[in-house]
């Protein structure tokens, strides 16, 4: 049968000739496991190859002045960014995890002060507003102090938080927008870890 001449052509063939290309498409976009659907997601949805912490950790542990520890975490932790910067006039080490509940937790290391530490911890605090103290915590024989951004009297998941303890030579902090419990899980991973080798002398 001959195809129509084009001027019978109306805006319903064109709507139904757009319907099975978008099928199309989408049939191609789902076949190539580039893309999920679903209501739910987490760090395991995530199809970008994980960073990988272990190296980063042990290059920062031989070009950092000061000790570097590498915190052993549960598997389903994912491992997804790291980063060199500044604290002050100091050299900072910073990688970043996804967690089992979804929210990214950061664990930076410097020889810089608290107060030098803290900026660095605390990206958005244009949108977020500045970290205020919420009180300190011991985990593995250390004190952490706590921090919240804006004026909230506790923190919560969703809103981003700061932990730092002082390891004598080293300055640790935690930050991101997790849960406790994950920061608990990260605090206790890094009290429990030993400093990496540096190949300093």
């Amino acid at each position: 049968m001959a195809d129509k001449p084009r001027i019978l052509n109306n805006s319903k063939d064109m709507i139904m000739s757009l319907l099975v290309l978008l099928v199309l498409v989408a049939l191609v976009v789902i076949s190539s496991r580039n893309c999920s659907i679903g209501l739910t997601g987490g760090a395991s949805d995530d199809k970008t190859p994980p960073f990988d912490v272990h190296t980063a950790l042990r290059a920062d542990a031989g070009a950092m002045p000061f000790p570097v520890r590498q915190p052993v975490l549960p598997s389903n932790w994912k491992p997804n960014s790291g980063t060199n910067g500044r604290a002050g006039d100091k050299p900072i080490s910073t990688v970043g995890w996804i967690t089992p509940t979804g929210f990214y937790l950061g664990l930076s290391q410097t020889d810089a002060g608290e107060s030098a530490l803290l900026p660095s911890l605390n990206p958005t605090r244009d949108k977020d507003g500045e970290l205020s103290g919420t009180g300190s915590r011991e985990i593995e024989g250390r004190r952490w102090v706590t921090y919240v951004t804006g004026d909230r009297l506790a923190p919560s998941a969703g809103v981003r938080q700061a932990w730092v303890a002082d390891f004598g030579d080293v300055r640790i902090g935690l930050s991101g927008k997790a849960t406790e419990a994950d920061f608990t899980t990260l605090a206790r991973a890094v009290g429990q870890a030993t400093p990496l080798p540096s190949g300093r002398r």
